[in-house]
């Protein structure tokens, strides 16, 4: 028997739910259901739902440094959000054409405040054509690496001086050394899944360095040590569990956001949970995100 009690704190039944963030100022945790345009938050002292529409895709939300509102990646771009007293979103970087097949996809803030966000053809995910791009915090929007499938991630070392990024398709965890000024160093492939043990979604880091990785299609949540070795394992009640964070008080408890979509009816059946919201308390305490700016 496990030792999680992994609880469904939202059966929302996401067709795909991705990006938990956790605002401890607030005690919420906000996440994206991408594909359906719809940006959630749960209020965990009271239980309170609250859902924004968005006009279109919304991929990922992180917080700014300055606390007034949010960055966000929409489809096609990356804007400025503001969601009280009502939604507002500024545009400030485009990286793909309206109308184009390529999307964003995942994104995470390393420890000086850049923001990193992948992209991915949105239908072909044969297709090599995504991208690392980096936003620096002066709005300026560069291509960092490209020839990818399916980005996310990232995460990043505790001295920061390592960025985990993940190509999906390929079932590959890359490690990049990363330099003060945002330099990237050539990759390794710090961990090759295995058929049978899910692809590698998304990811984020622990007080003593361990990565703790969502792994799609393999119905768990696994710890792994610094260089890659299996250290533990969450079973999660669902086939696709997407991403996951740290929060609550403490940072003790792992939130975990699942997909409904890439379910045939017959599993959908066998686990009616999926798409649901979840948590589960762990051992050793996460860290706090770090914000834009």
């Amino acid at each position: 028997m496990s030792k999680y009690d992994v609880q469904c704190l939202w059966d929302l039944g996401a067709q795909l739910g991705e990006g938990p963030l956790w605002v401890a100022e607030q005690q919420r945790l906000y996440f994206v259901d991408l594909k359906s345009k719809t940006l959630h938050a749960f209020d965990t002292e009271t239980g309170q739902r609250h859902a924004w529409e968005m006009p279109d895709y919304v991929c990922w939300l992180i917080a700014r440094a300055d606390g007034d509102g949010f960055m966000a990646g929409l489809r096609h771009g990356i804007a400025r959000v503001w969601l009280e007293p009502e939604l507002r979103i500024d545009y400030i970087a485009h990286p793909f054409a309206p109308g184009s097949d390529l999307r964003l996809n995942d994104a995470k803030v390393d420890s000086a405040g850049r923001i990193w966000a992948g992209s991915m053809h949105n239908t072909d995910y044969a297709q090599a054509v995504g991208a690392l791009f980096l936003l620096d915090k002066d709005l300026s929007l560069t291509v960092a690496d490209a020839g990818y499938h399916i980005c996310n991630g990232p995460t990043f070392s505790l001295d920061g001086a390592t960025m985990f990024h993940t190509d999906s398709f390929e079932g590959r965890i890359y490690a990049y050394p990363l330099a003060a000024d945002a330099t990237l160093g050539e990759p390794r492939v710090w961990r090759q899944f295995a058929e049978g043990e899910g692809s590698p979604d998304g990811m984020t880091v622990d007080s003593e360095g361990c990565v703790w990785v969502a792994q799609w299609g393999g119905g768990r949540v696994c710890r792994y040590s610094p260089d890659g070795d299996l250290l533990d394992t969450i079973r999660v009640p669902v086939r696709n569990p997407a991403s996951c964070t740290f929060g609550g008080p403490d940072f003790k408890t792992l939130f975990i956001t699942t997909a409904s979509e890439d379910n045939t009816p017959e599993q959908l059946k066998e686990f009616p949970l999926t798409g649901g919201l979840f948590s589960v308390r762990v051992d050793v305490a996460g860290i706090p995100a770090a914000r834009f700016g």
